[in-house]
This record gives structure tokens, C-alpha cells and sequence, in this order.
């Protein structure tokens, strides 16, 4: 039996540094995913994994259980996000999120989130040179429209579905 687990457990450290990762969070099908290298400056439309900086508002996520234990700083791990708006694009946040005036599909923002917390929106502006903003189309992701544009130096590579599953 003690074999068995030593396997296991080699197996798990050697899928987890060969770049896959478990997404158990329903922001993106949940299953097995992996971190594909990314050769060129990130851009719109990229599906990527991304450590968040340990802002206040990546803070409080992290307690109000948001966001999952991981390898990046703080011991949080890579978000999966879809990067929507890159340097110099204009935010705005209202009842929706739009983009240099374009409307962003399915991004209501939620008021208050399943605890019953308030949920606190980024006040829109102009991605800063180096940041990303990022997004999620499933209503309750924690994404940038809560805490903002996150600098594109975070960004561990591409994301690539392997095995999953969408509910």
C-alpha cells in the first residue's frame, strides 16, 4: 500500500511541474487543464493562466475564500481569465462592462455574491501600460471587474483545455 501511494504522489508532483493544473472553479470547465508556454507578448482574446499581485482586493478574496490555494504569491493559485481589454483601452463599469464604448456580453456585475457579501466593482478608467484586464463569462467569477487590471508580467502562459467538463 505504501507503494502505491509513493507512486501517486510522484505521478501528482510530475503532472503538476509539467505545467498541468486542476481547475475546480466553474469560472472555466472544471477538469484538467496546462500551462502552454507563451512565445509573444500576451494580446486580447488570450485564454491565460495569471498570478494576481497580492493587491487588497486579491487579499480579501483570498478570504473570503474566492480564490484557491496555489503556486503563486500568497499561495494562490493561477486564475484562468480571458484577457478582454490590454494597454490603453478605456474600461467602463456599469450595469455591464464595455470596452472603448463596445459592450462585453454576459458581464453584469453581481451586487452581492453567495454569502450575501457586497461585492465592491473596479471604478472603470484606462488600462495601464503593462496590465491586463481580464474576465470571465460565468456571472459570479471573481475577475477584473471587481479588482481591476492585473500587469501582464503575472501571466504564467497560455491556458489549454486537456480533460473537461462544463456543467
Amino acid at each position: 500500500m505504501a507503494i502505491i501511494s509513493m507512486i501517486a504522489t510522484v505521478l501528482v508532483v510530475a503532472v503538476f511541474y509539467c505545467g498541468y493544473r486542476i481547475n475546480f472553479t466553474p469560472s472555466e470547465p472544471v477538469g484538467l487543464w496546462r500551462i502552454v508556454s507563451l512565445e509573444r507578448p500576451a494580446s486580447v482574446g488570450d485564454l491565460v493562466f495569471i498570478c494576481p499581485p497580492l493587491t487588497a482586493a486579491i487579499r480579501e478574496a483570498r478570504a473570503r475564500g474566492y480564490l484557491r490555494v496555489g503556486s503563486c504569491p500568497g499561495a494562490i493559485a493561477p486564475l484562468i481569465k480571458t484577457i478582454i481589454a490590454a494597454a490603453g483601452q478605456h474600461v467602463e463599469i456599469g450595469a455591464h462592462v464595455t470596452i472603448d464604448g463596445r459592450p462585453i456580453p454576459f458581464s453584469d456585475l453581481a451586487e452581492r455574491d453567495g454569502a450575501g457579501r457586497p461585492m465592491t466593482p473596479f471604478p472603470g478608467g484606462v488600462v495601464p501600460a503593462g496590465s491586463v484586464f481580464l474576465y470571465s463569462a460565468f456571472r459570479s467569477s471573481y475577475d477584473s471587474r471587481y479588482f481591476g487590471p492585473l500587469p501582464a508580467s503575472g501571466i504564467v502562459g497560455l491556458a489549454q483545455q486537456v480533460l473537461t467538463y462544463a456543467p
